[in-house]
């Protein structure tokens, strides 16, 4: 006979999104009870499987769930980050989430239930096979919308013939014999963590051929920081550039002359705009990469060969080819948070992913209506291309000001070290502080305009 849950909500997913949710959920009511439900052995999502040397591309502090910083807040004193705040390891973020997991267990209103799968009126152990029904009426919280494919566990999106070494990125760190060439495949964040990562450990720039379809635009690291004078002047660095452009290449390119974007070629104008963060130290290791292949997608691997969409490229027939091309970002449809199916968390402003499920999560505690949550919460989009990036802008400069219309949403973002944007009552009355609001404050109605009428041309073909 199957046991049934006795649950308010089921959580599917106890990653970053899941855990934030359910974290703000429980904290803001007073008797709902949270089943979290996840494939894995553990919480964290896909940081339990990514490659041992991958770490936060942004401030640890902007990641995890609103009640507990992940990490101390500390400014790095030493090495190539010196001034800029902590970013947490893999190791770190699986411990942070594992002590949330206990602080909500504590609660004794939330039980996880590991390597189990959602079965739809059901959830099914993988290991022991046991079944425990859904009860009508359970809100169903769909955390893995937009969760992340990881190369570990995605097969690669190319041939491999006979005798190709072809490895995910993880396997890098459990090599047993040095290759003559290292082929990274990828252009995303973790290519370039591949590149860095080879580079600091001793191997020559010229043993790498970097395989890249497009090159990336991404954040100067410095800009996107958790202090307001900081994260506030980089966002009116932002409107003041889009406010003066004339496309959305020229936009990237006044962005890059002020600081806030880079390109690891400045002689190649890039076309993909995920735009994760870079260190300055980074980008000269990565500059030094001289062997990169644009011949379009990989297609096919054989020893010594690759097949490109616009040629072939010889390697050296003991290439390690390292497949670092999963998708990091899906970009499926925008959709209403809530559904009367499922609850789906998204970014409730430009980026941060976390701080989107944690207003969410509260926004779902403090409010009765759907129709009202959903007016509250907009969800905004990833990018992909600078246009994309465009629209990513928008719609986020939509989703902050719903947020921002709501009092008591307001009161609670601005105390969240989630929120990219707060200002901390200790740094209300700092100059530096005062500077950069007003620069937002002149620059921002503009800068949309001039951003919405650079989306539509660019829409148009313009």
């Amino acid at each position: 006979m199957t046991s049934t849950l006795d649950v308010d909500y089921l959580v599917i997913g106890a990653g970053a999104a899941g855990m934030a949710f359910t974290d703000a959920l429980v904290g803001h009511s007073d008797d709902k009870r949270v089943a979290v439900v996840d494939r894995r052995h553990a919480a964290g999502g896909h940081w339990l499987d990514d490659y041992p040397f991958v770490r936060l591309h942004q401030a640890s502090s902007f990641y995890g769930v609103a009640s507990t910083l992940l990490g101390e807040g500390r400014v790095q004193a030493e090495g190539p980050e010196q001034g800029l705040h902590e970013r947490a390891s893999a190791p770190q973020v699986c411990d942070y989430f594992d002590r949330v997991r206990a602080a909500l267990e504590a609660t004794g209103r939330v039980a996880f239930h590991f390597a189990s799968e959602h079965a739809g009126d059901e959830i099914v152990s993988r290991v022991s096979g046991r079944r425990l029904g859904v009860p009508e009426g359970c809100r169903v919280v769909d955390a893995r919308y937009l969760a992340p494919d990881t190369p570990v566990h995605t097969p690669p999106p190319f041939a491999v013939g006979d005798g190709a070494r072809v490895q995910p990125v993880n396997a890098l760190a459990d090599l047993e014999t040095s290759p003559s060439e290292f082929v990274v495949v990828g252009s995303g964040k973790t290519a370039t963590d591949a590149c860095v990562w080879l580079l600091g450990q001793g191997v020559d720039p010229d043993r790498i051929c970097w395989v890249r379809a497009r090159d990336p635009w991404m954040f100067d690291r410095a800009g996107l920081q958790p202090d307001p004078a900081v994260f506030i002047s980089m966002s009116a660095d932002i409107f003041e550039a889009a406010a003066e452009a004339d496309s959305p290449d020229d936009l990237f390119l006044r962005m890059e002359d002020a600081g806030v974007m880079l390109r690891i070629d400045p002689t190649t104008t890039p076309t993909m705009a995920k735009t994760p963060t870079l260190g300055r130290w980074e980008l000269d290791l990565l500059r030094s990469i001289e062997r990169v292949v644009r011949l379009g997608h990989l297609r096919a691997v054989e020893p010594g060969r690759l097949v490109l969409d616009g040629g072939e490229h010889l390697v050296a027939s003991d290439a390690l080819v390292v497949h670092c091309a999963a998708s990091g970002l899906h970009y499926p449809p925008l959709v209403p948070i809530w559904q009367p199916d499922a609850i789906r968390p998204q970014p409730v402003r430009t980026g941060f992913p976390c701080f989107g499920a944690a207003v969410s999560g509260y926004v779902e505690a403090t409010r009765q209506d759907d129709e009202d949550k959903n007016r509250v919460c907009m969800p905004s989009p990833y990018s992909n291309t600078p246009l994309d990036w465009l629209r990513m802008q928008l719609l986020g400069g939509r989703s902050s000001r719903a947020l921002n219309a709501e009092p008591d949403v307001k009161a609670w973002v601005d105390n969240v070290a989630l929120n990219p944007a707060r200002v901390s009552p200790d740094r209300a009355g700092d100059p530096a502080v005062g500077a950069a609001v007003r620069r937002f404050r002149d620059s921002v109605d503009a800068g949309f305009a001039a951003m919405s009428a650079l989306y539509e041309a660019g829409r148009a073909g313009g």
